[in-house]
């Protein structure tokens, strides 16, 4: 294993015991990781590398998927009240900085806004639902 990904795996371990999540999965250029940890058990890694076919393989080139993810642990709220329309709609275009919903934790409401302009493709969540850090809300086109 690598110092990236060892490093990769010490903050995701770090970022475990201060949210009291149980796991995390963390994919990039290839590097799945999986951090785990249950109940008082010790911390588990898990590493999986990408497999490299010899044979090459005819891969269909799709747009990138963009999403806005919960910044915290909390419930999610799509309208700003129970009688209030929602803050978007599918197929709406948002802009930079535009309010998407509100997630509360700990009695605090959070905005969690547009990171760019663009449409929103589909909403991933419920309202009043329970959501993850960094579990995603909105697909973006």
């Amino acid at each position: 294993m690598d110092k990236q990904a060892e490093s990769i795996i010490k903050d995701l371990a770090n970022l475990l015991k201060e949210t009291g999540l149980n796991e995390i999965d963390y994919e990039k250029d290839g590097l799945r990781l999986r951090v785990a940890s249950h109940d008082s058990a010790p911390v588990q890694m898990v590493t999986t590398k990408p497999v490299v076919s010899s044979s090459p393989v005819a891969i269909k080139e799709e747009a990138p998927k963009s999403y806005v993810n919960s910044p915290i642990v909390g419930v999610v709220y799509l309208s700003p009240s129970p009688n209030a329309p929602a803050f978007v709609r599918v197929g709406d275009t948002v802009k930079a900085g535009q309010t998407l919903c509100m997630v509360e934790a700990m009695k605090t409401f959070n905005p969690v806004v547009a990171d760019k302009t663009g449409k929103i493709k589909a909403i991933l969540v419920e309202s009043g639902a329970p959501v993850e850090y960094q579990q995603h809300l909105f697909e973006m086109e």
